[in-house]
């Protein structure tokens, strides 16, 4: 690391002000504070806070937490191809086939992201962050494994330009960007982000009895009929995959879906880490896993099809609910600030995701516009929250 600190140190003049790559001063200074911790951690004048915390120690926090549940999605990608073209393969073989098809997707992300960050920060000569990290991340995760890189890299620029470079930049934007790449993929290019795209075939033929279907696609398959469909998810694969729907296994999450949002067990060891280091809210986690948890229940008293009946702990294994719940909902850009507006937050989240569901039979996944139409309403939730405060406090203050 010396040796990177002198060739840094003796080209850093090049980038200050008079120097000759004085422009793109702020591309340098981004890679510099990347690996080194910046010189001077607080300003010269005005008001000084001392803090363990950065945004590159809370951004790579994040990433770090996010960790998990990448490689378990490399793993369950080559796992799910071999599933359906009825063969079996070592473990690394199936690690180093989702590498092949995962990794790409993150490079694209990370590539195409960061170019225009640095394009964008040198025209208007402003220093980077390191917001695009975490999102650089969530983008390749919540997307299927055979999405065309071409694809990956249009969502990445219309998310970064579109959901946060107009508001002004990280920190500035109102919606997650992560999920505005998703969105704007399942709007454009709906056949490539729904239906049988969740599992990797690589053009073979496929065993007797496969579909590719989710957990979420069965569901809207049996809504209106008179099938139950813990039933439905029970027996779905029989002949070639016994158990694939079964509750602990759509715990652990081996099944199709998402590269990085089908298991529980990784996004819970996310939320570990990121609750253990402050990073992020419980109260906002929780109440979106609540909030499903009842509004399931509630569903399960008023049930007039299959869909309703679900019990309410289905809700909470199957889709991008407890990856949701974890790294998108607990944005502290995009999230409540107020610490009773994150119970808030969190709860309507949950709610509406499983109502989003089990009503909307053309999109049964539902946290992703969830959460898009939370981010919206999070200013109002705190505006409400403070002006309630402040009644309080002048009632106690007049007695």
């Amino acid at each position: 690391m010396n040796f990177i600190r002198k060739k840094l140190d003796a080209i850093k003049p090049l980038f200050e002000k008079g120097g000759k790559y004085e422009r793109f001063y702020f591309i340098f200074e981004a890679n510099e504070t990347f690996l080194f911790t910046a010189n001077e951690t607080t300003p010269k004048s005005g008001t000084q806070i001392r803090d363990a915390m950065d945004m590159k120690r809370l951004m790579s926090t994040v990433v770090i937490s996010m960790i998990p549940a990448l490689l378990f999605g490399m793993w369950n990608v080559g796992h799910q191809h071999f599933l359906a073209i009825g063969e079996t393969a070592e473990f690394w073989t199936k690690m180093w086939l989702g590498a092949k098809l995962v990794l790409p997707i993150v490079i694209v992300s990370y590539v195409v992201g960061l170019g225009i960050e640095f394009t964008i920060a040198t025209i208007r000569r402003h220093p980077i962050n390191e917001g695009f990290l975490v999102t650089g991340m969530l983008i390749p995760l919540v997307m299927p494994p055979d999405i065309p890189l071409w694809q990956v890299a249009m969502a990445t620029a219309f998310a970064v330009v579109i959901g946060k470079e107009v508001f002004g930049g990280t920190g500035m934007n109102i919606l997650n960007v992560a999920l505005t790449a998703r969105a704007f993929l399942y709007f454009a290019y709906p056949t490539d982000i729904t239906g049988d795209v969740w599992v990797f075939k690589g053009g073979q033929p496929t065993v007797d009895g496969y579909t590719g279907a989710t957990p979420l696609s069965i569901g809207a398959d049996v809504a209106q009929s008179g099938e139950n469909m813990v039933q439905a998810l029970t027996e779905y694969g029989k002949g070639w995959a016994d158990g694939i729907f079964d509750f602990w296994n759509l715990f652990i999450g081996i099944m199709p879906g998402s590269i990085g949002e089908t298991s529980v067990l990784m996004a819970l060891i996310g939320a570990t880490i990121l609750i253990t280091t402050g990073t992020g809210s419980w109260k906002i986690t929780v109440g979106v896993v609540g909030g499903a948890y009842v509004m399931g229940t509630v569903m399960n008293l008023l049930g007039s099809n299959a869909f309703m009946l679900l019990p309410a702990h289905y809700h909470l294994v199957i889709g991008g609910l407890a990856f949701g719940a974890t790294f998108m909902a607990t944005d502290p850009v995009t999230a409540t600030q107020t610490e009773t507006g994150k119970w808030y937050y969190g709860i309507l989240i949950g709610v509406l995701t499983v109502i989003i569901r089990v009503w909307n039979p053309a999109y049964p996944e539902g946290i992703m516009l969830a959460i898009l139409l939370m981010n919206v309403f999070a200013p109002l939730i705190d505006y409400f929250v403070v002006g309630a405060n402040k009644k309080r406090r002048l009632k106690r203050a007049t007695v």
